[in-house]
């Protein structure tokens, strides 16, 4: 099995899904995984889109070292350009000079394919002459795909197609199959757009002498408007997800329910059962639907799925920051791991995504609160002064700074003023946190300490 992708951009979901079916299959046939960095087109390469791509493996569980390679397809051109010659010299190939407006000058559309002109035109190679592939003129070729049955393909509807550029450079085609041949490949699974390419690439591989290996077609992954996943329209990129906090086993677990999906309606399965319950031939072949907020349930059920210690070891990346993940707005100083610690337990059960721990918890962090505007206008309305004054006696007087007794408290606080608790809470909530929705309030303000609870709210107090 290999798996193929460009380091062209920024590693596509669509991608690690069947980076991941590749690795399955080889693991259940006793086969090899290997990785092949099709990096031959330089203008667009970059070295730091290899990392990204062998990060991104290592991420989902395709670990360096697990596997074979990554072998990069510029390393093999020398072979590739002796295909080329072999193709010409047994006469599968030809020399053409046409340019693409020659072709449409001559077929009077601007769509129409190759016309085949210079087939018998007995060119050599030279300045401006690209080296076609001779399809055959009769016939059809038979595709056999695991996911797709069978399909055939008319050979005359198959333009002759370069396979070499001017300089001797080969194309994405003849490479492809010339690295197939020379690793033993078997199997090819990849992604349905490449479904076009197949039968030509068939013929490489007859023409060359070598039997061609089994396909699979994945289905082409799709948004909510069962449009193609676009890097410029759409959220694509695995390492995004990666950063914004979703966890490895939640995104691997819902990358291969594209298309596929575990016995007895489950959806939410150990990495195990995957592994044996897998059968690319049940691939359903239709275009499968990235469903972002499906997506975001399944990382929060994950996250809730974590030990406590888990979880606290799996936000610490967003509580520091990293080269990827920006650095929270406290100080590093101001973090104090032990009130991290005793909240750790209430963030689990309300975050999705590991990247929203900053808001929930920054409150313990920040010399003054983050205030949303919004929630201070809504919150600090007529009233809000007396019950602000209020809540700051109870509290300062309070012996028992405990969740229940700094709750009772204000209960009593805003029952003595017709409000029930709900209410009576909200200015607290906004002016000790800065905002309307969080943490449970009074387990907060608890571990947040009597000083600084007191100190947030007699400084609400005074801007009203």
């Amino acid at each position: 099995m290999r798996f193929a992708p460009s380091p062209t951009g920024m590693f596509h979901v669509g991608g690690a899904r069947s980076a991941l079916q590749n690795w399955i299959y080889a693991k259940q046939h006793g086969g090899v995984f290997v990785l092949r960095v099709e990096d031959t087109d330089a203008a667009r390469n970059r070295p730091e889109w290899t990392e990204g791509i062998l990060s991104a493996l290592d991420w989902i569980g395709i670990a360096r070292g697990t596997y074979e390679g990554p072998y990069f397809q510029s390393a093999n051109a020398d072979e590739q350009r002796a295909a080329a010659g072999r193709l010409y010299s047994a006469g599968r190939a030809y020399y053409c000079d046409c340019t693409r407006e020659m072709v449409q000058a001559r077929t009077g559309n601007s769509y129409a394919g190759y016309d085949g002109f210079c087939r018998d035109r007995n060119l050599g190679p030279g300045e401006g002459r690209a080296l076609r592939f001779r399809t055959p003129d009769e016939g059809e070729t038979r595709v056999v795909d695991l996911i797709r049955g069978e399909p055939t393909f008319d050979n005359a509807k198959i333009e002759d197609f370069v396979i070499a550029r001017a300089d001797g450079s080969p194309v994405f085609l003849l490479a492809n199959v010339v690295d197939d041949i020379t690793q033993g490949i078997t199997h090819v699974i990849r992604a349905e757009e490449h479904l076009p390419n197949t039968p030509k690439q068939q013929l490489l591989w007859d023409a060359l002498g070598v039997k061609p290996p089994i396909w699979a077609h994945v289905p082409v992954v799709v948004n909510e408007k069962r449009q193609k996943l676009s890097k410029r329209r759409d959220k694509v990129a695995l390492e995004a997800y990666r950063d914004e906090g979703y966890l490895a086993d939640a995104m691997r677990n819902y990358l291969m329910l594209l298309g596929w999906a575990p016995s007895n309606d489950r959806e939410i399965v150990p990495w195990s059962v995957i592994e044996e319950e897998f059968r690319l031939e049940e691939v359903n072949p239709s275009p499968a639907f990235f469903d972002e907020r499906k997506l975001r349930a399944f990382n929060g059920e994950y996250i809730r799925a974590l030990s406590v210690d888990g979880f606290i070891a799996a936000c610490a990346p967003w509580l520091t920051g990293t080269e990827t993940i920006p650095a929270p707005p406290w100080s590093p100083e101001r973090f104090d791991a032990e009130a991290f610690a005793a909240v750790a337990p209430l963030a689990q059960t309300r975050v999705a995504v590991l990247s929203e721990i900053v808001p929930n918890v920054d409150f313990l962090f920040l010399d003054e609160p983050a205030t949303d505007e919004a929630a201070w206008a809504k919150a600090m309305k007529d009233g809000a002064a007396d019950l602000l004054d209020a809540a700051a006696a109870a509290y300062e007087a309070l012996p028992d700074w405990s969740a229940e007794a700094l709750k009772n408290t204000l209960e009593e606080v805003g029952s003595a003023r017709g409000l029930k608790l709900g209410k009576a809470q909200a200015p607290v909530r906004v002016a000790v946190t800065g905002r309307s929705v969080g943490l449970p309030l009074f387990e907060s303000i608890a571990v947040l300490g009597r000083e600084r609870t007191l100190a947030r709210i007699r400084a609400a107090r005074a801007k009203l």
